[in-house]
């Protein structure tokens, strides 16, 4: 199994809309990728977090194997990425993990 963390770093003037990342841009993916994507999981920063917390949301996409990760990004992933102005102004991190537990 392999997880695609996308990390959103807690930058000065950072918006980022939670209610929409949680109710329409992860669901978007995982409708659009079908049975390629296992699951996801969203992290949000506490509101009694840190000011100086690293980053202040992340999402995890679970898939079986890196091909399958490709195939359901294949024909999505500039979709996908044309959403994300509708809820942050963050440039995110990317990490692809094999997930070992």
């Amino acid at each position: 199994m392999i997880k695609y963390s996308v990390l959103y770093p807690n930058i000065k003037n950072g918006t980022f809309d939670h209610a929409y990342y949680r109710d329409v841009h992860l669901p978007l993916i995982k409708s659009r990728m079908g049975a390629f994507c296992h699951s996801y999981a969203i992290d949000k920063l506490p509101e009694n977090a840190p000011a100086d917390a690293p980053f202040i949301a992340a999402c995890h996409i679970y898939c079986n194997s890196m091909e399958d990760f490709e195939q359901g990004m294949k024909d999505n992933a500039a979709d996908f990425v044309a959403d994300v102005a509708n809820f942050t102004n963050i440039e995110p991190v990317k990490m692809i993990f094999e997930v070992v537990v």
